[in-house]
C-alpha cells in the first residue's frame, strides 16, 4: 500500500519551489508520461505561491512605512550644522528607515517599486542636501542600491538631476562618508549607462575624479581611481578628452605621493591613456615629469611583494609603452 502512496517531501520557501519548478521542467522534457498532480501537491504550491506574493506585499508595505518617515516634517531639518555635529551620534528613525530601505531595494522589483512611490525623488530633492551628514549618505546609498544594473531606475534618476547633486557632494561635501557613498551612487549611474555617461562628461566628471584621487580620504581616493580605470577601459573613445585636460600630469603627481595601493589603478589609468594614442605617450614622455626613473623605483620596490604583483605588471608595461628599452635590465639585474 505504501507503494502508492506520495512520500515526497515539498520544499517549504521560495527557492524550494523554484527547483521543484525545475525538476518538473526538466522531466517533461523526457520521454516519460507526465504524471498528474496530487491534490496535495497542488493545496501545497498554491499555499507556497501565496506566501510568496504576500512577502513582496509585505516588503512594498514596509517602503511605503519608510517613506511616511521620511516624509515627515520635523523640526531638526532646519537645524544647523553646529548643531547637527552635537547630534550626529543619536538614533534617527530617518536613518534606521533608510536602512531598511537600502536592504530592501536589492531586490530589483522593489528598487522599480520605490521608484513608483516616489521614493527615489524624495531622497534627489530633500535628503541629498539635508543638514545632517548620516541623512545625506543614506539617501546617496538608497540611490545606489537602486540603481545598480536598473537602466529604468537609471534614467529616471538622471531625468531629475541625481547625477550633479551626486557628483557636487563627491567633490565637495564636508564628510568623508557622504562623498564616498555619492562616489558610489555616481559609479551606479554611469558604468554600462551611455546617458549617464554623457551626463557625467557634461559636469565634467573626470575632473572629479581627479580631486578624489588627490583628497586625504582613502577610501574616496581608491574609488575614484577605480572608476577612472573602468571608465577609460570601457570607454577608450574619451581618452583624447581626458588627455587634454591634463590628466597625464595629475596621474604622475598622484603617484608621486606616498605610496598607496590604490596606485594600482592609477597606473592602470595611464596604460590606457597611452595604449594606441600617441599624445599619452608624448605627455608622459615629458622629461619635466620624471616619469621614466618614478616607474623604475616604483617597479624596484615592489620587485618580489606578491600583493603588488598587478601594479608592478602596470609599471612594467607602461615603460615598455612609453620608453625604449622598458623591458631590459640594469647591471643588478632588476627590470628597467
Amino acid at each position: 500500500m505504501s507503494e502508492n502512496r506520495d512520500t515526497r517531501r515539498y520544499p517549504r520557501n521560495l527557492q524550494g519551489v523554484l527547483q521543484l519548478a525545475v525538476e518538473a521542467g526538466s522531466a517533461s522534457e523526457g520521454p516519460a508520461p507526465v504524471e498528474q498532480m496530487s491534490e496535495e501537491r497542488k493545496a501545497w504550491l498554491r499555499e507556497a505561491l501565496a506566501d510568496v506574493c504576500k512577502g513582496q506585499m509585505d516588503e512594498v508595505e514596509q517602503m511605503k512605512q519608510c517613506l511616511t518617515i521620511l516624509n515627515k516634517e520635523e523640526a531638526s531639518d532646519r537645524e544647523t550644522s553646529e548643531e547637527e555635529d552635537r547630534d550626529e551620534d543619536e538614533s534617527d528613525e530617518r536613518e534606521s528607515a533608510f536602512e531598511l530601505l537600502s536592504e530592501l531595494c536589492e531586490n530589483l522589483d522593489n528598487a522599480r517599486d520605490l521608484m513608483t512611490l516616489g521614493g527615489l525623488d524624495l531622497c534627489v530633492s530633500r535628503y541629498l542636501s539635508h543638514a545632517r551628514s548620516g541623512l545625506r549618505w543614506h539617501a546617496a546609498e538608497v540611490i545606489a542600491s537602486c540603481a545598480q544594473n536598473m537602466p529604468q531606475v537609471q534614467v529616471h534618476l538622471l531625468g531629475i538631476g541625481a547625477l550633479p547633486k551626486l557628483l557636487q557632494l563627491t567633490d565637495s561635501d564636508p564628510h568623508p562618508t557622504v562623498r564616498v557613498k555619492a562616489l558610489y551612487a555616481v559609479s551606479c549611474l554611469v558604468r554600462e549607462q551611455e546617458a549617464g555617461l554623457q551626463a557625467f562628461l557634461s559636469h565634467d566628471g573626470f575632473s572629479v575624479l581627479m580631486r578624489g584621487m588627490q583628497s586625504q580620504n582613502e577610501k574616496l581616493r581608491t574609488k575614484s581611481a577605480f572608476l577612472l580605470l573602468n571608465l577609460l577601459t570601457s570607454h577608450p573613445e574619451h581618452k583624447a578628452a581626458v588627455v587634454s585636460m591634463g590628466m597625464v600630469e595629475q596621474l604622475v603627481a598622484v603617484l608621486r605621493t606616498p605610496h598607496s595601493p590604490f596606485h594600482e589603478h592609477v597606473l592602470g589609468a595611464l596604460c590606457c591613456l597611452v595604449e594606441d594614442f600617441p599624445q599619452g605617450i608624448k605627455d608622459c614622455r615629458n622629461p619635466a615629469l620624471g616619469l621614466e626613473e618614478l616607474l623604475r623605483q616604483r617597479a624596484k620596490e615592489l620587485q618580489g611583494r606578491e600583493e603588488n604583483q598587478e601594479e608592478l605588471d602596470f609599471c612594467h608595461r607602461l615603460r615598455s609603452l612609453c620608453f625604449r628599452g622598458g623591458k631590459q635590465s640594469d647591471d643588478n639585474g632588476m627590470d628597467r
